[in-house]
């Protein structure tokens, strides 16, 4: 396929663009600036700069390059990295017109990158108590318990994509990704939690190395989905060293048991991935020790 990727150069973009062309794609990257200069560490060539909230850029892309598929990655990804008005406008302007101008241009597939943020409990604003998910294992049917810009864009984020799925007829999927980074970082992250398991417990202690994301993203793609499908996808395993139960029991106390979850099994529910994608991480956190 020819796929167009909108925040090729970001963090998990660029990831995404290499993994599509190794597995025999074409990719077109989108971005607001080439990184890095001239050139790209991917050799991703040729690259088209723009805003993707500009639709008439979007558009002509689209014209131009005629692909068969997006993968939606630009976003502002963190509520701290502008004021709240910048980062919900951002986020949900780039996304409307990104699908709306895929499903004119008559894509089949899309796929983009939403988060476990969607869920509320990440980034819950200063003056909020912590939040804790009302079940688990979470799945993403779970009600949206968020305060933060970030989590209400997402949140948005996925209401256009199941909005333009039925405007437009293609396939598209939203992935619900964690904190997500190469091995080396999550090794780190690991570190942290041993040492203070509430480090983490707003994430619930779930992770994602960045090799395998970007695999979520080809299946996504690759697979023979139609409807929009919102998807887990995140290690098995947590980034803790003590049993997830534990961790419930201590942190959020008031978190429904729906089934039993064994030793250090990550508190959300990944059947969507394993039966719709074929997706199970395959890099994962070394056992901890002791």
């Amino acid at each position: 396929m020819r796929v167009v990727v909108t925040g090729a150069g970001g963090h998990i973009g660029r990831h995404v663009a290499a993994e599509l062309m190794g597995r025999g794609h074409e990719v077109v990257p989108v971005d607001r600036s080439v990184p890095g200069g001239s050139r790209d560490p991917n050799d991703l060539a040729p690259w088209h700069v723009g805003d993707v909230r500009d639709a008439g850029f979007m558009s002509a892309l689209l014209a131009r390059t005629r692909p068969d598929a997006l993968a939606h990655l630009a976003a502002i990804p963190r509520p701290t990295l502008g004021s709240p008005l910048e980062v919900f406008a951002t986020n949900t302007e780039a996304t409307f017109v990104a699908l709306e101008t895929a499903g004119d241009a008559g894509l089949a597939r899309v796929v983009l990158a939403s988060s476990t943020s969607a869920l509320g409990t990440v980034f819950p604003v200063a003056t909020a108590a912590p939040v804790s998910p009302l079940y688990a294992p979470v799945d993403e049917d779970h009600p949206f318990l968020g305060s933060d810009p970030y989590a209400l864009s997402k949140q948005v984020d996925e209401a256009t994509a199941a909005t333009m799925q039925r405007r437009h007829g293609y396939g598209v999927v939203a992935l619900r990704i964690p904190n997500t980074g190469p091995m080396d970082a999550q090794i780190a992250r690991a570190a942290a939690v041993r040492a203070d398991p509430a480090t983490l417990a707003n994430e619930l202690w779930a992770y994602l190395d960045i090799r395998d994301a970007a695999r979520a993203f080809a299946l996504a793609l690759e697979r023979d989905l139609t409807g929009c499908h919102v998807i887990n996808v995140m290690a098995p395993d947590t980034n803790a060293a003590v049993p997830t139960v534990d961790l419930l029991a201590r942190f959020h106390p008031a978190t429904r048991m729906r089934r039993p979850i064994e030793d250090r099994e990550v508190p959300f529910d990944l059947t969507r991935a394993r039966d719709l994608l074929g997706f199970e991480a395959e890099h994962l956190l070394p056992t901890p020790r002791g």
